[in-house]
């Protein structure tokens, strides 16, 4: 455990920190953090000695694991279910496996390749999953471990695997590949067997084309030595096992996409590329003796019905007690070119078609037996679709669907951004659930979720979280993420509070986004006060309230200008912008500027004070839940629109909210609903600035700025020195260009450039779409060394001029604080921190009314405090700690329900949380402000303001995430850069804890959606459709496997039904078929060493990967074994007492029958 002993230093003496980085290199001057650091971790705030803070948190409390996936896997490709186990598993395009059972069982599992799942097979009961990927290789799954490893693979080096099949009860897999062969597959040792059906020998040799890839294998339901292997042209094969030979063949004119067996395996259907289905007898081969076109429209002359869409997958289930269920997907006719994608299913005579929302990847039909050769009696079908998992109940007859309990629709609308809290006050889910339970939809079917497998437990964890996810459509969804599961609990829908915007309307000219006009883009939650708060991508932010009841009432709303006044300098349009070099700014070579101006003719009308959309002037119904408290839109300003917001906070206990985008702050009191402060950004700073502006011109001059970069020993080299870290972009929350460009064009748009793009006319949006995270894509780093200043870390910097970047210092943090404004003053006040696109920040002053009766009535005054600190590229986050170390929170009011019945003086008084320190006392003569940027993180003791420490993060990267975090009763900050990597520093004295290369970001999507929480964890968007969770805690890392569900539980094997001694004697083949003697090495020899390659499992054993040629392995393994003897020696016995029972039923049944016919005749029979 370190102790840190603060003293005095001087301000302005550089050193070195305990991270190795300059302490002082990034301001001068002892306001702007020109503090110090000793190589001891030992500096200094104020004259007197300071109290020892000791950080408990070290390396070792760190490491970082996934944990666990949520919703809808991205690209399915295939599907398989386990009828005995009850789970499902569904692989996709990218080779990931989602494994899925009962509400908490979901597993999710990647094949190392990447390559896409085509197909899946579970061993069923066996807790084994088979599956075959694209580069030709089949993998065995352990699901008996909960995070399921590979324990064999085998490569196909020479052909192509198109089709797979396990018999119910069979360590034999049956391979089909494109080149027409069927190979076998021993699932116990993976080897190949020498048991070879070759094409050539299951077709007739008169034939003289290839079938084609085999599409179809299985065993026949009355006789397992019987294969039929369906070939793609048409031909179906009957191949004997034993005899190595055709029993028969079957020819159709078209091609052949599925095959199903009836359960007493005299008769199969095909479905065919001509939408037709053909019923096939063994006895008659010649012909199918039944042919439908079941979509097919009947011609008047009695020719054939017209050909429709392919059939892609039939399945054919008998009942009972009923007519078959014949279950299809496509084959829609082709006149129907709107038609959505649909399943049929025929039920005798009746059809009923299914249409779906999304095209149709593959269906199951869940029966209650497992055995192929009984009645199937099926009761429910599973489809997967490209976006959905629908699972329909065949028990009623109108086939209703089952609810679904797996968050599987976090992407109804793409996701643009989330929030994550962990250990949130403990009455807010059933809060939220009561309110979101109202809105469930009805007619769903009654009957329990049928795919139930596995067990789940509630584990040691147990502190309420919550995920928010914001989405394009303007939707917002409050879900249950409490021990590592995810329910949805509330949706709240932001564009209700909107006209509806018509199309063709002269209004909607003023839009600036075409569509998604009403995506979130930002999201500020108070979990204590309830107070929620959104911004929208079309420039508004909407504060809500939380009340229990229903109200009627007319939405508040207010209009901010929120323009930077000199738009009108127009900046040449560059041929080519070097990037900004390594060294300090070599200004010279930025002269390559052309001389030429645009100037944009404006047609119409100039907008001006016209908000982007039309908030609802009628009083508006709110049903229980949020509800809108006040709408703010920023405006059109002389033509130009309004930029959007890159930073947002609200306080429940001031009564305020800010949000800043490029052109300045705005400042509103939602609870007298006035702007108290609209202000450019360079107006903050007052007499404060430490850059030694250019005078602003007037708005008509064109005069040329970039002759401002010749001066190298001016303020400017330092800036663009300082602000070769991007800085306005979306990833921060920064303002983001429009017309924004790859990295690696060479060319960079300066911010006179983007307004020119805005300045379009009045018709013309300048911004094509809401960004949503789903769709946007980043160029990533270039390694090539030609490139690599083009890349992706430096492709956000400012424009070369400094009065366009003067113009474009977007606000990117926010944070409302009892903090010391001043460096004189003596205790705390209400202040609002402001950070910098530029690293700048600064602290406004916020003077409240002194007692709550005059809130509602006595202004609030916000004026600069003339605090100005620096620090390299943009500000990303606040927090504060006290003397002792410990987070303050900023004040909150405790929730009361405005629109409670109990309209009480107790009620309308609100009761104000300040957050006192632990030791009850006041703040303490002084406070620690760590502050973070995407750069470097540095922590003032105030209200000296000195510098005490400084850590510089990354050089060659960024920063796109940062939080200060609780953990293990303490605090650090956590950093994810952009280069991949996730960092937590200790605080406040910023030691490097953990720095772990954890994932490369490939799209814009994991920048804009990743977030870290408090007890150690985080999550993004790791595919347009899945959340991410991931854990930084060592102490999680190790509980994980308590808290996992098990995808396996011993579940008894149905028996087979008696088939009775008739049906037993005259019914098909009564002797048994040995696999094994067929299969086997000793009779079918070793196959081709070349044809197919075996490569042991990376993991069989859970957890012990390291050890796994040890004696931990070793013993691992044989305890393993031993489990697995024991269990199925229970079951031996088991089996055994049954025998016994039966025998002895057996026995007392035939001495009773003796005893009845001891003494008749024959003849009285």
């Amino acid at each position: 455990m370190k102790k840190f002993n603060f003293r005095k230093v001087l301000d302005g003496l550089t050193a070195s920190s305990p991270g190795g980085s300059s302490g002082g290199g990034s301001g001068g001057g002892s306001g702007a953090g020109g503090g110090s650091v000793h190589p001891g971790g030992t500096a200094g705030a104020a004259g007197t000695p300071r109290d020892e803070i000791q950080e408990t948190l070290t390396s070792d409390y760190f490491q970082i694991c996934k944990t666990v996936r949520h919703g809808f896997p991205y690209l399915p490709t295939a599907l398989a279910f386990d009828p005995v186990q009850k789970i499902l598993a569904i692989g996709t395009r990218t080779g990931a496996i989602r494994i899925l059972g009962r509400p908490g069982v979901d597993c999710y599992c990647q094949h190392e390749s990447g390559a896409a799942v085509l197909q899946l097979q579970f061993l069923i009961n066996e807790g084994a999953l088979v599956s075959a990927s694209a580069d030709d290789a089949l993998h065995l799954w352990n699901l008996r471990q909960k995070r399921p490893a590979i324990l064999h693979s085998l490569k196909f080096n020479r052909e192509r695997i198109t089709y797979c099949h396990l018999p119910f009860q069979s360590k034999w897999l049956y391979v089909g590949t494109e080149r027409g062969n069927t190979h076998i597959v021993n699932i116990e040792s993976f080897i190949l067997s020498g048991y070879v059906i070759m094409w050539n020998k299951a077709i007739e040799l008169s034939t003289k084309t290839h079938p084609g890839p085999v599409v179809h294998l299985s065993d026949s339901p009355r006789d397992e030595g019987k294969l039929l292997i369906g070939y793609e042209n048409g031909t179906v094969v009957f191949w004997d096992l034993r005899s190595k030979r055709a029993d028969l063949r079957a020819y159709y004119d078209e091609a052949i996409h599925s095959v199903a067996w009836h359960h007493e395996g005299k008769q199969f259907m095909c479905s065919h590329s001509d939408g037709s289905l053909t019923l096939w007898n063994l006895k008659s081969p010649n012909r199918p003796f039944q042919t439908t076109i079941p979509h097919g429209k009947i011609q008047r002359d009695g020719k054939k019905p017209e050909s429709c869409k392919p059939i892609l997958k039939v399945e054919y289930k008998t009942c009972k007690n009923s007519e078959p269920f014949v279950i299809f997907s496509g084959g829609l006719s082709y006149d129907k070119a709107c038609r959505r994608p649909s399943l049929t299913i025929m039920h005798g005579k009746a059809i009923t078609v299914l249409e779906m929302d999304h095209p149709i990847v593959d269906f199951l039909t869940l029966c209650e037996t497992p055995y192929p050769n009984e009645f199937q009696e099926p009761y429910a079908v599973v489809v997967l679709l490209e976006k959905d998992l629908i699972v329909v109940d065949l028990t009623q007859s109108n086939f209703p669907i089952f609810e679904n309990p797996y968050p599987i629709d976090i992407h109804e609308s793409p996701v643009t951004c989330t929030e994550y809290f962990a250990d949130c006050p403990p009455d807010l889910i059933p809060v939220l659930y009561s309110v979101g339970a109202k809105h469930k939809k009805q007619g769903y079917s009654n009957k329990e979720w049928p795919i139930s497998g596995g067990a789940w437990n509630l584990g040691a964890q147990t502190y309420p979280e919550i995920i928010i996810t914001g989405h394009a459509d303007g939707s917002v969804k409050f879900w249950d993420a409490s021990a590592i599961t995810l329910q949805m609990l509330y949706k709240l829908k932001t564009s209700k509070v909107f006209e509806k915007q018509k199309v063709g309307e002269g209004k909607a000219t003023a839009e600036i986004v075409e569509e998604d006009p009403f995506a979130v883009q930002m999201m500020y939650w108070c979990p204590e006060s309830r107070i929620f708060c959104v911004a929208g991508v079309s420039a508004y932010v909407v504060v809500y309230r939380f009340s229990k009841h229903e109200v009627n009432t007319e939405i508040a709303s207010l209009e901010v200008r929120l323009q930077y006044e000199v738009e009108d300098i127009i900046t040449p349009e560059p041929e080519i912008i070097p990037p900004f070099p390594d060294a300090s700014s070599q200004l010279p070579s930025l002269k390559s500027l052309s001389g030429s101006t645009n100037t944009v003719a404006c047609e119409g009308t100039m907008k001006d004070s016209i908000p982007c959309l039309s908030v609802k002037t009628r009083p508006v119904r709110m049903p229980p839940g949020y509800q809108a408290d006040l709408v703010i839109q920023l405006v059109w300003v002389d033509g130009e629109p309004p930029q959007q917001i890159t930073s947002l906070a609200v306080n429940s206990a001031y009564g305020l909210v800010a949000f800043g985008n490029c052109n300045g702050l705005a400042v509103v009191d939602f609870m007298q609903k006035t702007v108290l402060l609209s202000m450019g950004t360079i107006d903050l700073y007052g007499s404060s600035d430490p850059y030694q502006r250019q005078p602003r011109s007037p708005r008509k001059s064109k005069q040329f700025a970039a002759g401002l970069t010749e001066l190298s020993d001016s303020p400017v080299s330092l800036e663009l020195e300082r602000c070769k870290s991007p800085t306005s972009d979306h990833v921060n929350g920064h303002c983001t260009s429009p017309t924004s460009q790859s990295c690696s064009s060479g060319k960079r748009l300066s911010s006179a450039d983007v307004s020119k793009a805005n300045r379009r006319g009045p018709g013309r949006p300048p911004f094509r779409k809401a960004q949503s995270a789903a769709c946007m894509e980043i160029s990533l780093p270039v390694t090539t060394e030609e490139n690599r200043e083009n890349s992706f870390s430096r492709s956000r910097s400012s424009s070369v001029s400094s009065i366009d970047r003067d113009s474009k210092e977007a606000i990117t943090a926010l944070y409302f604080m009892e903090s010391f404004a001043r460096k004189n003053d003596s205790a705390v006040s209400p202040c609002l921190w402001v950070g910098t696109g530029l690293g700048m920040v600064l602290i406004l002053s916020l003077n409240l009314p002194a007692s709550d009766d005059l809130r509602q009535s006595e202004p609030v005054m916000v004026s600069p405090s003339g605090t100005v600190l620096t620090l390299k590229g943009a500000v990303l986050t606040f927090a504060c700690l006290d003397c002792m170390g410990t987070l303050t929170h900023p004040p909150y009011e405790v929730w009361r329900d405005a629109h409670s019945a109990d309209d009480g003086e107790k009620t309308r008084k609100r009761k104000l949380v300040m957050h006192s320190p632990s030791s009850s006392q006041d703040m303490g003569d002084h406070q620690f402000a760590v502050i973070c940027s995407e750069k470097q993180a540095k922590v003032f003791s105030l209200p000296s303001q000195t510098c005490l420490y400084v850590h510089n993060i990354t050089e060659t990267s960024f920063l796109l995430r940062a939080d200060v975090v609780t953990l293990c009763n303490s605090v650090c900050l956590a950093c994810f850069c952009a280069n991949g990597h996730i960092m937590t520093l200790s605080l406040p004295s910023l030691r490097p804890l953990l720095d772990v290369n954890y994932l490369p970001v490939t799209d814009m999507r994991i920048a804009r959606t990743f977030c870290f929480t408090n007890e150690g964890q985080a999550l993004y968007l790791s595919s347009p459709t899945e959340i991410q969770r991931l854990t930084y805690s060592q102490e999680m890392c190790d509980n994980l496997q308590d808290m996992l569900g098990d995808l396996f539980t011993p579940v008894e094997t149905p028996e087979a039904q008696n088939r009775g001694f008739l049906k037993g004697l005259f019914g098909g083949s009564g002797q048994a078929f040995d696999r094994e003697e067929l299969f086997g090495e000793a009779t079918a020899g070793k196959a081709s060493r070349s044809l197919a390659q075996h490569i042991p499992g990376s993991g069989g054993i859970e957890g012990v990967r390291g050890a796994a040629g040890g004696v931990i392995g070793d013993l691992t393994r044989a305890r393993i074994a031993l489990d697995e003897r024991g269990q199925k020696l229970g079951e031996l016995d088991e089996k055994t007492a049954s025998m016994m029972a039966s025998a002895e039923a057996f026995s007392k049944h035939a001495h009773e029958v003796m005893l009845k016919y001891k003494d008749k005749k024959w003849y009285q029979f």
